[in-house]
């Protein structure tokens, strides 16, 4: 019987996580502070639980998951499932077994409680009032908002303002929870006045929430932790919890890999899914192929450049080096949220840099046509930011089609599309669109 599903025992569920540091081909660049001598560094250092500051920088290869941690994991759904997209192979007739892993089953409908629960652990320790943070279509800003109110915490989101004013519940979830959201830019702080000065009418982006985020923090240091949703090590690594299931699920079936795939704005669910591959990867890079589907509105590792910059609008951030678009770049307002981000993880950078990391960009429409091609084959409505990974994982297997292969495709369903009904709407329904 072929495999359908496949779920990991929940004794299996890995007690630690996976560091790339020490098993990346280059050394990782190190953040700088801007050429004016603005100390972002020792900043950032001081708004943050201190151990995630040691994970940035950690030369060990596992870092063992706290016993807290591990309970909530198990709470929220921990292992998520691989399921096997059947119908979706029979539609395209593809000899490829294409394979999704479902971190849209987890509460908040996406992957990102994985490293928010594991933030506000850490910031408990330190004596943290509250968490804060930005968010573009919400994913993060909902985990942080039930990963604080698990441990006692306040949570105060800014959420860029196109999404803010396309998503209303996911903002409404937020509240629910018992965060406190605000639309960005803002004018409760002096980068969101700067912005909305500029241009009255700015859609925000998630460069614009972490700048007013991060100034909040400072000017209120020892209430806010702030806690990013990707781009920096310690992100991707308590995503590799996707990866390091998505080993053993595949172990379990008998089945390597050929092509893992996953959306791309920061970077975290990407590195969560394939830096636990690593290894696998260096042995024979021919074998495996890592694959990075972003939105063409944003498209920063197949258009932007290799160097240093900062991660937020206003250089609040230290300067990491990445593939950018420019710290002025403004997204256009794409129902893409969770994309809308002028630059990205170092670490995936470098994979980039270095050739393990291959990209594609996708527009927004051909991205939720193949959403609704998901949704109408296996009955899962997913994320506008999954269905990047999905159109990506459509073509690699009509390219086995073509080329007669029977491949093992595996992407990463990052997330679930019910708070994104009107975005598919605007997109796939407008008038004189035939859908």
């Amino acid at each position: 019987m072929q495999e359908i599903r496949i779920d990991l025992p929940i004794e299996e569920l890995p007690t630690k996580w996976y560091n790339a540091l020490p098993d990346l081909p280059a050394i990782l660049p190190e953040p700088k502070d801007p050429a004016d001598g603005t100390p972002t560094i020792e900043n950032n250092r001081r708004i943050r639980p201190v151990a995630l500051n040691e994970q940035d920088n950690s030369a060990k290869r596992w870092e063992t998951i706290p016993g807290e941690v591990l309970e909530a994991y198990l709470r929220i759904g921990r292992p998520t499932p691989l399921q096997r997209a059947v119908s979706l192979e029979r539609h395209l007739g593809t000899p490829a077994k294409i394979f999704f892993k479902r971190e849209d089953v987890l509460p908040t409908g996406s992957f990102k409680l994985n490293s928010a629960i594991a933030q506000a652990y850490y910031a408990k320790q330190d004596g943290f009032e509250a968490l804060i943070s930005e968010t573009g279509a919400g994913q993060w800003g909902t985990a942080v908002c039930i990963a604080a109110q698990s441990y006692g915490l306040g949570a105060k989101i800014f959420m860029a303002r196109v999404s803010y004013e396309q998503k209303p519940y996911r903002r409404y979830f937020m509240k629910l929870c018992g965060g406190e959201v605000h639309p960005s830019p803002s004018n409760l702080t002096q980068s969101g006045k700067s912005f909305l000065l500029s241009d009255p009418q700015h859609p925000g982006s998630i460069g614009t929430g972490i700048s007013e985020a991060i100034e909040t923090a400072l000017a209120h240091q020892g209430k806010y932790a702030y806690v990013s949703g990707s781009n920096l090590p310690h992100v991707l690594m308590h995503q590799t919890i996707i990866g390091l299931e998505t080993k053993k699920q595949l172990a379990m079936a008998g089945l390597k890999p050929d092509t893992l795939i996953s959306c791309v704005g920061g970077g975290s669910n990407c590195g969560g899914l394939m830096l636990p591959f690593l290894p696998e990867k260096f042995k024979d890079p021919d074998s495996l192929q890592f694959l990075a589907a972003e939105s063409d509105s944003v498209p920063r590792l197949t258009k932007g450049v290799y160097e240093y910059g900062a991660g937020d609008a206003s250089g609040l951030t230290p300067l990491t080096k990445s593939y950018t678009l420019g710290q002025g770049f403004v997204p256009p307002r794409i129902h893409v949220g969770g994309l809308r981000q002028h630059n990205g993880s170092p670490l995936v950078g470098l994979l980039r840099k270095e050739g393990l990391l291959d990209a594609t960009a996708l527009s927004q429409e051909e991205a939720f046509q193949a959403g609704r091609l998901f949704s109408l084959c296996e009955g899962i409505l997913p994320a506008p930011e999954s269905c990047h990974a999905i159109k990506a994982a459509i073509d690699s297997a009509l390219e086995a089609k073509e080329e007669g292969e029977d491949r093992v495709i595996v992407f990463c369903l990052s997330g679930n599309g019910f708070f994104d009904l009107a975005g598919y709407e605007a997109i796939l329904f407008k008038e004189g669109h035939q859908c």
